[in-house]
């Protein structure tokens, strides 16, 4: 289905849009059951015809992988190559359910080809925690590839093809409102003003002239594109080095209440569908 811009899409129940205070040196609010919400993403991928794989398995998890071809017809616009990711840390639960939530919906343009990795640290959401079971923060090993985890995901992004577009989804549980991060070395049109303007319907948006010890403007972090000057990179740093050249990190805030947070990131990622969607 091709969503028309400005198209209203589900969100959850309106919930007061403030700070609940509990996030004191890391976060403390509402967790979730991973093992029940990655049976719901399969579900979901299984019920829209995304195909699914495998690409590496410990204890009671496997990692998930799913790929959903283009549905374009004939003289339909240009093929667009779309990855995705959600769960690479532990304690960002908004995440793997704003994931379920993009898939359940399948509003997705016809003419983007998806490839989805849903939670990429299951054993970190078991316990609730933001590293992963050995205690590696994964979402710094893409340089290094310590970590099984990031070893096999790499492995995996290896044999896909490039994309044209790489959207991770995350949250901060310092934040004062939602932010994301634009790599985007070769100036290509910005989304980042998009993504901010359909998130804030639903989400307070971190106006902070400096956020993460960066510069901001208007919630949009457009930091240094040199990996070379990274001693750890970022799985989007990796993506953007060798995958894509248009790479956003949605930032959504954990110190609010979580149906909150998943709206922000639906509301974020929906806004870059519309923006490639033509009239």
């Amino acid at each position: 289905m091709i969503c028309q811009p400005g198209r209203q899409r589900e969100i959850f129940p309106a919930v007061t849009m403030q700070r609940l205070g509990k996030n004191h040196g890391g976060y403390h609010g509402a967790t979730i059951d991973i093992r029940t919400t990655l049976t719901e993403i399969q579900r979901a991928a299984d019920q829209h015809r995304w195909t699914r794989t495998s690409f590496h398995a410990a204890g009671e998890f496997s990692w998930l992988a799913l790929h959903r071809a283009a549905l374009s017809p004939a003289g339909s616009p240009p093929l667009q190559r779309v990855y995705l990711s959600a769960g690479i840390h532990g304690d960002e639960p908004a995440a793997p359910l704003a994931a379920h939530q993009l898939i359940a919906e399948n509003q997705w343009p016809a003419h983007w080809e998806l490839f989805f990795c849903p939670c990429l640290n299951p054993l970190g959401f078991r316990q609730n925690r933001r590293d992963n079971g050995a205690g590696l923060d994964l979402n710094r090993d893409y340089l290094h590839l310590q970590s099984a985890e990031v070893r096999a995901h790499v492995a995996w992004l290896q044999r896909q093809p490039s994309f044209d577009l790489c959207l991770c989804l995350h949250e901060d549980w310092e934040s004062q409102g939602f932010y994301v991060y634009e790599l985007n070395p070769d100036h290509q049109p910005s989304l980042a003003e998009a993504i901010v303007s359909g998130v804030e319907r639903v989400c307070l948006v971190d106006r902070s002239e400096v956020i993460e010890g960066r510069p901001a403007r208007n919630g949009i972090i457009r930091p240094e594109t040199d990996a070379r000057n990274r001693p750890q990179w970022p799985e989007a740093f990796w993506l953007l080095t060798h995958k894509t050249r248009l790479s956003y990190t949605l930032e959504s805030p954990s110190d609010f209440a979580l149906p909150i947070r998943v709206n922000a990131l639906v509301a974020g990622v929906n806004a870059t569908m519309d923006w490639y969607t033509p009239d």
